[in-house]
């Protein structure tokens, strides 16, 4: 799998398992909403300092989200939630 696509899943995962928007993960970031979005659907290729700052935004870590193990759970399980 593309790595921008298991960031995708695990970033999406992780806001939803927290119960956060996209709106309130882009207000933690200082970023558009839709920023959020298209980093969600693997358009966005971020860098080692975005990463870190997704982390701090989800309260997670780097390694949770570049990890292609599902540290969330089942990724269709979360579509669910």
């Amino acid at each position: 799998m593309d790595i921008r696509q298991v960031i995708a899943a695990n970033a999406r995962a992780a806001r939803l398992t927290k119960g956060l928007t996209q709106a309130q993960v882009a207000q933690r970031l200082g970023v558009d909403r839709a920023h959020v979005s298209a980093l969600e659907m693997g358009q966005r290729n971020p860098t080692a300092t975005s990463l870190w700052q997704i982390s701090q935004a989800l309260e997670v870590t780097v390694r949770d989200l570049v990890d292609d193990g599902h540290p969330f759970g089942n990724p269709s399980s979360v579509d669910k939630l």
